[in-house]
């Protein structure tokens, strides 16, 4: 049992609440535990900067300083905003054991992290999260400075 995912969701909604508020691909993905497709996702090259939130209800996740390119085809991070912002827990679908991102306030799936893979970073993890679960939030600065002619 663990503790994180034993514990309800602060934000739950029901199966046709989130139907509601999802458009499908955010729904598969969110609820469903899909996976977008590599190398198609909107934060995939992105280097705004800013905080990336979940999709599906606004916490927020992980600061752009933290994400990095790791040429998989996924937005990747090496730590999340706040120990707290994420659930990890051990994942078996397809045949393989790999450790599933969820957020921590409503659950949603958002990716799943990788270690050991020798990459330049201060914690050797890659947060390989779907950019469909994530809604970046610029800088005041950045935005400001997207908005100039």
């Amino acid at each position: 049992m663990d503790p994180q995912t034993d514990q309800p969701p602060k934000v739950a909604k029901t199966d046709a609440e989130w139907r509601e508020q999802l458009t499908p691909a955010e729904y598969q993905v969110l609820r469903k535990a899909g996976t977008e497709r590599a190398f198609t996702g909107e934060y995939t090259d992105t280097k705004t900067s800013g905080v990336y939130s979940c999709r599906a209800c606004g916490a927020e996740l992980f600061r752009s300083d933290t994400k990095f390119e790791s040429h998989c085809g996924w937005p990747s991070f090496f730590t999340p905003l706040a120990g707290d912002a994420v659930i990890e827990r051990v994942d078996t679908s397809l045949g393989m054991k790999r450790v599933e991102v969820l957020c921590a306030t409503c659950h949603s799936h958002l990716g799943h992290v990788f270690e050991g893979e020798g990459y330049g970073t201060p914690t050797d993890l890659r947060y390989c999260i779907n950019s469909i679960s994530l809604r970046l939030e610029p800088d005041a600065q950045e935005g400001a400075e997207q908005l100039r002619p």
